[in-house]
């Protein structure tokens, strides 16, 4: 998930807001049972990859940006719209496929294309996302933050020292390759995943629309409107084995 500040105004001024949004999405994961894989605080933006075993997305990011927006407010003395409108969402296959390691990849990443990690330095240097935390052994984690699925997806037994170092090498890897990556399918899909899974994910879509619904009634497939269409919030509703 994805969500920037209103006119793309900064939604974190100092430290204190960006460990005030994770002391936040720790409350709500406690609320939500959501699985956090990765994250990345920018300055003007987020991301987040969360599972939610009990399908209540859009409820979590209700209370998550409400929650952050009037604690955001009342610490500056400011009022109105923090973030510029609902937030955008991916459904992930999450099946073991690599489709999990793209996305977290691509959040990771983020800091060294936005050329807050110089060439050189060390990744976990910006210490606003998950990956410092990867590093940590699991006590010095927090404790919404998982990671087998990530090590998994690189074949990475266990979460040990040699396992860590494992991590750290592929994603090296991957950094240096950065110049030539094709994210398209993640920043402008609705899902990533291959066909069997867009099929699985349209036909529960189609089981679940309602006469409020475009299409609804008449027999037709629910149409295909863009990230923040009807059909696309109903989907919210499933807690499907893959998705994330």
């Amino acid at each position: 998930m994805m969500n920037r500040g209103d006119r793309r105004e900064a939604i974190f001024r100092e430290n204190r807001d960006r460990a005030a949004f994770l002391a936040t999405l720790g409350e709500a994961c406690g609320k939500t049972g959501w699985q956090v894989h990765a994250f990345c605080l920018m300055g003007n933006h987020f991301h987040l990859v969360v599972e939610t075993p009990q399908g209540n997305l859009v409820a979590g990011m209700k209370w998550l940006l409400g929650t952050y927006t009037g604690r955001f407010n009342r610490r500056h003395q400011v009022f109105g719209h923090l973030f510029s409108g609902r937030y955008k969402a991916l459904l992930v296959d999450g099946s073991g496929n690599g489709c999990l390691k793209t996305v977290c990849d691509y959040v990771h990443l983020n800091p060294v294309r936005a050329k807050l990690v110089r060439p050189g330095q060390p990744l976990a240097a910006y210490e606003w996302s998950s990956w410092p935390a990867y590093m940590e052994p699991p006590r010095r984690r927090p404790p919404w933050l998982r990671v087998d699925r990530l090590l998994g997806e690189y074949g990475i037994p266990r979460d040990s020292a040699a396992g860590r170092r494992q991590l750290v090498a592929a994603l090296a890897a991957r950094r240096a390759g950065e110049a030539g990556a094709d994210y398209q399918g993640v920043r402008r899909g609705w899902c990533l995943g291959d066909a069997a899974f867009k099929r699985e994910l349209l036909g529960r879509m189609a089981e679940r629309v309602g006469a409020e619904h475009y299409g609804g009634g008449n027999g037709r497939r629910p149409a295909r409107h863009g990230p923040n269409g009807s059909w696309r919030r109903n989907c919210n509703g499933w807690a499907g084995r893959r998705r994330i």
